[in-house]
């Protein structure tokens, strides 16, 4: 043979293998990708911002001054952990439950299951997996009535997600009672005990921010059909919102009131040296809560007011100043 015909032959083979190494790399690079898009995904599906709310297992402690005790501490801070892990499992429940009225909501569309993003047999395995890490953190607390209680909110939230939210009025005062799971799973990890003032204020302010959220979804969905007369998925009307602002506003001021009735009572002696300065909390609440139902009414509120306090900045600053006023009465 010839050199410039084996030169040609050469050539032609440099050529394919470059070409096949090229159509190698591609798909490897997409599928890289695709697994990198997979796990963000998967991460977002967990709604780790919607952890904050279970900083309510520290209200105990912080209450009852026993915040400085590292061991309690530690206790309190793995019942942070287990609440947190198990309503990611609830999370991504509720989020294969609700594909279809998700994926017609302008933003829950976006979430991985509604986009498709993420397919129904990833979440099907992620919910057990995360329920039982939930139960084997809260395990880890020498109380096992954490346990209970971590498995008590796991089967509630999963009855709210599958049929209670269903139930107009019934579906805010279970979301309410799962906020004060959470404060009691709180006590208990850190043994302390969970007075019925902290109990009663608690829950009729939680009531008031579960309405919150119904009320801004009522006025969001009649903004995007005026046309619709039928009930929403929650099965409330929209003539609803004003009755259901006018449950939430009061409840908001009963807890105000709850707490005004604690600071003229005997308990509080035992914990604050100044308690009169207390009531200065009262018109701080009342601003804040006053404030919230302004935004909600004027459909200013993302349905979610936790998330709402979470980022904005004058609930920090009245925040940080109710904390102030309780420890200069401590």
């Amino acid at each position: 043979m010839d050199l410039p015909e084996r030169q040609s032959i050469v050539s032609s083979s440099v050529e394919q293998s470059g070409s096949l190494t090229t159509s190698i790399s591609v798909p490897a690079a997409v599928s890289f990708e695709q697994s990198k898009v997979r796990w963000s995904s998967v991460w977002i599906a967990l709604r780790p911002q919607h952890w904050v709310k279970n900083l309510l297992v520290f209200v105990p402690i912080v209450m009852a001054h026993k915040f400085t005790d590292l061991h309690r501490l530690g206790d309190a801070m793995l019942a942070f952990a287990s609440f947190s892990v198990a309503a990611s499992g609830v999370y991504v429940l509720n989020d294969l439950c609700d594909l279809e009225a998700d994926r017609l909501h302008p933003i829950k569309k976006l979430r991985p299951f509604a986009s498709k993003e993420l397919s129904r047999w990833v979440g099907f395995s992620l919910v057990p997996a995360l329920l039982l890490a939930g139960l084997v953190i809260s395990a880890q607390v020498p109380s096992r009535l954490l346990l209970a209680d971590v498995l008590l909110y796991a089967a509630a939230t999963t009855v709210y997600s599958t049929y209670v939210k269903q139930i107009p009025v019934l579906d805010v005062l279970l979301l309410t009672g799962l906020y004060l799971v959470r404060i009691l799973g709180g006590g208990v990890a850190s043994s302390v005990p969970v007075s019925p003032w902290l109990l009663a204020f608690s829950m009729f302010l939680l009531l008031s921010l579960a309405f919150t959220k119904r009320h801004a979804e009522l006025i969001r969905e009649a903004a995007d059909d005026e046309t619709r007369t039928g009930p929403s998925k929650r099965n409330y009307l929209a003539q609803d919102a004003d009755l259901v602002r006018q449950f939430g506003v009061a409840s908001g001021y009963i807890s105000v009131l709850v707490l005004a009735l604690y600071v003229n009572g005997p308990e509080v002696t035992t914990l604050y040296r100044h308690p009169q300065l207390i009531w200065l909390v009262c018109p701080v609440l009342l601003y804040w809560i006053s404030r919230v139902w302004f935004i909600a009414n004027r459909e200013r509120l993302n349905e979610d007011p936790v998330l709402f306090a979470v980022c904005d900045p004058l609930s920090y600053v009245l925040g940080c100043l109710i904390l102030l006023i309780l420890f200069l009465a401590s």
